[in-house]
């Protein structure tokens, strides 16, 4: 289970990765906070993947 969890874990954070070359090109307001808003997206995916790992330890 473990190494699932660490696969999706670092797939989102790869994903961040391009997001954050495409928020670094965007080229209005709009592409930029859509690009936020995936990163944002993705980074609480991480989170919830870490935060059940952390409950299922306890």
């Amino acid at each position: 289970m473990n190494s699932q969890r660490d696969l999706l874990i670092r797939s989102s954070e790869k994903v961040i990765g391009h997001y954050e070359l495409l928020l670094a090109g965007a080229k209005n307001e709009h592409e930029r906070e859509l690009y936020r808003q995936r990163i944002e997206r993705e980074r609480r995916l991480i989170r919830d993947l870490q935060g059940e790992w952390d409950h299922r330890a306890a």
